[in-house]
């Protein structure tokens, strides 16, 4: 049975980003200015038209996880070690420790798409299967190639595995799911373990994202067919979200993981609040012309049951491409015309794909906690196609309890999150 009754809160929370990997460097970082975006360094990406990118540095799954399960880091692509890390931080920031929970009453939701293949794991088999080094045999890559392949090797790339080794290192037996809806999968996958939480069948769940996209066939792939800035020689100001010399976005990698729990079941552990989640709604604009999205935007507001008028600002996703900014400023504006401010985070460290829309997410709900809402990056000649009011500049305080968070694909799906401010 469902119960519209039973509220859902976010009691921590974790992050692996190119500025910060705890919620407090996170928050520093924000404040501070500080710029993730630079020239890639995990491999030699010179040759390619856009070589700059937003990398998680210093990051070494194997010093960060448990013990325990050190040894299934060797079926565990970056993209999934950064979701399962993302995860154990996520948890211990919610003070939640495994076994503190029935495990039946814990459930995972969390956003990740096909890993990008090492091409060392394909380097052997290729070899073998291509006598004249240009040109496949497919007799031989089926005699000799497919031998020289380990067995593990799609496990390590498979969406749904940062939630299957979450759930077997946490012994989380609730439900279980992976959402792969690109960059709008992480709030989508929030809403869900909303509702699940809300139809009693489990009190906590674990919503995350994460996304490993420095690598050279994502990197290459993009090139081609996404608009990537060219700003090589000036990465940290590349990506300029709405402004009117905006030339694309750039990638980035990283994870974040919410817990999400029910209020009453966060209260009984005196757990320490961030947010409610309020209201969402998700859906499509075809041709991305911006009525699509505003409705989005309306039907969230209306499960929140609030006007445009109560909330404090808006999350945008903001990639800097030249079509993605000006699509998605025509459906706030819509909604919202310039008398909400716009927020853009988006340009401090790349689009995180799958970790996109909670990494972004994570960002206002800091800003509610500290009642202060740090200015969009690079923003700086307003773009007309973009008729939004942008905050740039210094933080500014947070006067209203309400955040709206709009994210979008390429493809025209749209996903919105309304958070209150916890008092």
């Amino acid at each position: 049975m469902v119960s519209n009754s039973r509220r859902t809160v976010l009691t921590g929370f974790g992050v692996l980003n190119p500025i910060g990997s705890t919620p407090e460097a996170f928050w520093d970082a924000l404040v501070s200015g500080a710029r993730g975006v630079r020239t890639v360094s995990l491999f030699d990406a010179s040759e390619l038209p856009c070589h700059i990118a937003g990398e998680v540095q210093g990051f070494s799954a194997k010093a960060l996880i448990d013990k325990s399960y050190r040894r299934s880091l060797n079926a565990m692509a970056r993209t999934v070690e950064l979701g399962v890390i993302g995860a154990q931080l996520g948890l211990q920031n919610a003070g939640i420790a495994k076994g503190t929970v029935p495990a039946h009453r814990i459930g995972i939701e969390f956003a990740s798409l096909m890993g990008a293949t090492d091409l060392n794991d394909m380097a052997a088999a290729s070899k073998v299967s291509s006598p004249d080094g240009e040109t496949i045999s497919h007799a031989l890559w089926g005699s000799a190639g497919l031998p020289e392949i380990t067995p593990l090797w799609m496990l390590k790339y498979l969406p749904n595995m940062p939630a299957c080794h979450a759930t077997i290192l946490y012994d989380i037996q609730g439900p279980s799911n992976t959402q792969i809806p690109g960059d709008t999968s992480g709030l989508v996958a929030l809403f869900e373990a909303a509702r699940i939480i809300r139809r009693n069948t489990a009190d906590v769940m674990v919503v995350g994202g994460s996304e490993a996209r420095i690598n050279p066939i994502t990197l290459s792939r993009h090139n081609l067919f996404v608009q990537l800035s060219r700003r090589n020689d000036d990465p940290g100001h590349a990506v300029r979200p709405f402004d009117a010399d905006r030339d694309g976005t750039v990638l980035g990698e990283g994870s974040a993981v919410f817990a999400l729990e029910e209020l009453n079941h966060a209260r009984n552990r005196n757990a320490t609040i961030l947010g409610e989640l309020v209201g969402w709604a998700a859906g499509v604009d075809r041709g991305k012309k911006g009525p699509g999205l505003a409705r989005v935007i309306r039907n969230a507001l209306t499960a929140a049951g609030i006007q445009p008028q109560d909330v404090d600002h808006v999350n945008a996703h903001g990639t800097g491409t030249t079509i993605g900014d000006s699509f998605e400023a025509r459906g706030i504006s819509e909604v919202f015309g310039r008398d909400v401010p716009v927020f853009a985070p988006l340009s401090r460290f790349g689009n995180l794909g799958a970790a996109s829309g909670l990494m972004e997410l994570a960002c206002s709900v800091l800003a509610l906690r500290h009642g202060l809402l740090p200015g969009t990056l690079n923003h700086e000649k307003p773009a007309a196609d973009c008729p939004i009011a942008v905050h740039a500049g210094a933080p500014r305080p947070v006067t209203k309890p309400y955040v709206v968070k709009v994210t979008y694909t390429g493809l025209g799906q749209c996903a919105v999150a309304v958070v209150k401010k916890w008092d």
